[in-house]
């Protein structure tokens, strides 16, 4: 039963351990930074002794010239020391060069891959909060054309008697009961009146006409009651401005799929609780900094986890003809997005998972 969210598909890929990547990530670069401290002060020490060593050289000098013949041989070992000391100062500053710029080297690596991991898992993420929301859609078109065929709903269709509306009404009202994640459920007839609704005490919708709506419209051309409409989330005026996602179904004689269509049967799924809590669920770490975002085929903001620009946002993606992945913007922000994959009979609305990661 789809009483609840629809939360009990776990999630296709496992929770990574953020910690420890970033842990080792930290550690090597520390280590790294040690190394390339040591050398540093390694060669500066050698640096100092061959300096000392070419100022005695130096003085050696000075004295044996003073010597005149006598100190000529010792002139020569001081030259020599001078020279060694020379020597020693240029492979250090080599070492140092080299060492600093392979140490270097090695952070630079060691950052590209760590922002490679942080985005795949990213992107792996952002496939779990749309994949969550598609296993979910699935059942409520599964519910859409199983209620469409109930003998309350096709009686009341097909002739909508005060008796027959206010029976379909009652079954619409217990169906409610134990789907939560409905705010409404309408029978209309195929001028688009709302002829019965689940709860009438809550939303005075009968009587009110609803043929302009692009879901209704599309109902209508059904070819069988296998087939159904999945809207996009929209404010519903009749619904208090509630966001919604309207499910179709046409409602057909007999209550067979290919009998002659009598009526629409549409089924309003809550959204805005039920995406929230999929996107609120994402396990992205604090450090990530990280907002979750549902968006639809027109990149427009359908759930966010801050509940921020819901339905006014839309946000830009470049997504250079792939269906996932990647990529850091202008401003260093990380980027992670993941197509839709659809479900069983349910091919999603061109819909994304998105996560937006701060610098």
């Amino acid at each position: 039963m789809s009483a609840a969210l629809g939360l009990k598909t776990k999630p296709t890929t496992t929770e990574p351990d953020d910690d420890d990547d970033s842990d080792i990530s930290a550690l090597i670069n520390r280590l790294t930074a040690e190394v390339n401290q040591i050398a540093v002060d390694k060669t500066k020490s050698i640096q100092q002794i061959t300096n000392q060593m070419k100022m005695l050289a130096l003085n050696a000098l000075i004295e044996s010239s003073r010597a005149g013949a006598q100190g000529a041989g010792f002139a020569v070992v001081a030259q020599e020391v001078r020279g060694v000391g020379q020597q020693v100062e240029t492979i250090a500053r080599e070492l140092e060069t080299q060492l600093t710029k392979r140490t270097g080297d090695l952070v630079a690596s060691i950052d590209r891959m760590s922002q490679r991991s942080r985005g795949e898992r990213m992107m792996d993420l952002s496939l779990n909060a749309v994949e969550l929301i598609d296993r979910n859609l699935y059942e409520r078109t599964c519910d859409v054309r199983w209620w469409a065929t109930d003998s309350a709903m096709v009686d009341c269709a097909a002739s909508p008697a005060p008796a027959a509306v206010t029976y379909a009404s009652q079954r619409l009202s217990v169906i409610l009961g134990a789907y939560t994640v409905y705010l409404d459920l309408w029978l209309c007839d195929l001028d688009g009146n709302v002829i019965a609704n689940g709860r009438a005490d809550r939303f005075r919708v009968v009587g009110q006409n609803v043929s302009h709506t692009k879901w209704f419209r599309e109902a209508k051309t059904l070819r069988s009651g296998d087939d159904y409409v999945a809207g996009d989330i929209e404010s519903q005026p009749l619904l208090g401005n509630a966001q919604v996602a309207t499910y179709c179904a046409s409602v057909r004689a007999g209550g067979q799929a290919n009998g002659a269509p009598v009526g629409v049967l549409a089924i309003h799924f809550d959204w805005e609780p039920q995406a929230r809590a999929i996107v609120q669920g994402v396990r992205v770490g604090d450090n990530d900094k990280a907002r979750v975002l549902l968006v639809d085929s027109h990149f427009r903001v359908i759930a966010a986890s801050d509940g921020q620009g819901i339905l006014s946002e839309r946000i830009s993606l470049s997504l250079n003809g792939q269906r996932s992945g990647f990529y850091q913007d202008r401003t260093g922000t990380m980027i992670a997005f993941h197509a839709t994959p659809g479900y069983e009979t349910y091919r999603g609305l061109g819909w994304y998972g998105v996560i937006v990661c701060g610098a």
